[in-house]
C-alpha cells in the first residue's frame, strides 16, 4: 500500500495502573512536554488493578493543554454507545476538541460476562461493534432534531435525542486484525489501531491493509480516509539488537519505512519510561518527519 500522505503523529500507550495513581497522570503531562502529539490509555473496566480508563482520561485531559486522547481500546462490551458517544463529545468539548475514540469489539469474554457484559461470539462481537459505531455517529450528528433511531440486534437506540456534536470532527479508530474486523475499519471507520508485536510477518502487515483498502472501496470511500496507526515498543540504546532495538537513527530508518511502505501515519510508544518518551518525541520524531518530508518531496519537517 502507498504512502496516503497523512500528517504524522506521535504518541505514548499507557497503562492506567492504580498501584500510584499519579504515575499514568504524569506519564501524560510527559508526554506532552515531550513534543507527542497523542497520549493513549489501556482500558480493562474488569481489572481491578487499573484505574477506570474514561475517568483517567478525563483527568489527563485537564492536567494538559495541547496533546490529543484517546482509549487504546475502549472496551465496548461493558460501555454501552449512546452513553460513550456523550462522554466523549463532552470531553471533547471541554478539552477544546481533542479526543479521539479508540473502539474494541472485545475480548476476555470471562471477565466481560463477570462484570454483567454480555458474551458474544467473534463474529457477533464484529456485529455489534459496527451496531455501536452507527448508534455513535448518530448521537454526535446534531444537525436534525429528528430522533435517533440506529443500531440493532445488541446496540440499539429507539428514538433517542441527538447530540452533543463534538467539538471537532472525532475519528473513531479500531482496534482489528481479523479479516472481518478489518473489513468493517475499511467500512466505517477513521482510523486502524493494531500493535505491531500482533501483527507478524511483513506481509501480514501487506494483506490486512489490502483487507482494509477494499473495504473502503466497496463502501465507497478511499483507502486513505482511514489512517493507519501503529503500537510500537522498544528500547533505545547505542547498539542495534533487533526492530525498533537501538540507537535514534535506527528507530527512524526503520519506522520511515513503515511509514513509506505500509502507509502508517501514527506511532504510539507503549511504556513507562520518561526517557524513551523524550527521545521519541523530541529526537525521533524531527528526523522522521523530515525523513518522510523528503521522500513525499514536500518542504519542510511538518509533513
Amino acid at each position: 500500500m502507498a504512502d496516503h500522505g497523512h500528517d504524522l503523529l506521535l504518541g505514548s500507550f499507557i497503562t492506567p495502573t492504580n498501584g500510584d495513581p499519579q504515575a499514568p497522570v504524569r506519564l501524560a503531562v510527559a508526554s506532552e512536554a515531550a513534543g507527542l502529539d497523542l497520549v493513549t490509555f489501556q482500558d480493562h473496566p474488569y481489572q481491578p488493578a487499573f484505574l477506570d480508563t474514561w475517568t483517567l482520561m478525563s483527568y489527563a485531559a485537564a492536567r494538559t493543554e495541547r496533546i490529543r486522547l484517546a482509549g487504546n481500546v475502549l472496551n465496548l462490551p461493558l460501555r454501552p454507545p449512546a452513553v460513550l458517544a456523550r462522554a466523549a463529545a463532552s470531553l471533547d468539548r471541554l478539552s477544546g476538541g481533542r479526543v479521539e475514540l479508540g473502539l474494541g469489539a472485545g475480548a476476555f469474554w470471562d471477565a466481560i460476562e463477570a462484570m454483567g457484559g454480555r458474551r458474544l461470539t467473534p463474529g457477533q462481537a464484529v456485529t455489534a461493534l459496527s451496531e455501536a459505531i452507527d448508534v455513535i455517529r448518530g448521537v454526535w450528528d446534531d444537525t436534525t432534531r429528528q430522533p435517533l433511531r440506529a443500531g440493532g440486534t445488541y446496540h440499539a437506540v429507539h428514538g433517542a435525542k441527538r447530540g452533543p456534536a463534538p467539538a471537532h470532527p472525532m475519528e473513531i479508530w479500531l482496534g482489528a486484525y481479523k479479516p472481518r474486523m478489518l473489513a468493517l475499519t475499511g467500512e466505517k471507520a477513521d482510523g486502524w489501531l493494531p500493535s505491531l508485536s500482533y501483527l507478524g510477518s511483513p506481509q501480514d502487515m501487506v494483506d490486512a491493509n489490502a483487507r482494509i483498502d477494499d473495504a473502503a472501496l466497496a463502501a465507497g470511500r478511499r483507502p486513505a480516509d482511514v489512517r493507519r496507526l501503529l503500537n510500537v515498543g522498544g528500547t533505545f540504546s547505542d547498539r542495534s539488537s533487533g526492530l525498533l532495538q537501538g540507537p535514534v537513527t535506527q528507530w527512524v530508518e526503520q519506522l520511515g519505512e513503515l511509514v513509506l511502505e505500509h502507509g502508517f501515519s501514527a506511532f504510539v510508544l507503549a511504556g513507562d519510561d520518561e526517557r524513551a518518551l523524550r527521545l521519541f518525541g523530541g529526537e525521533v520524531g524531527p528526523a522522521l518527519r523530515e525523513l518522510v518530508a523528503a521522500h513525499r518531496g514536500t518542504p519542510g519537517a511538518g509533513a
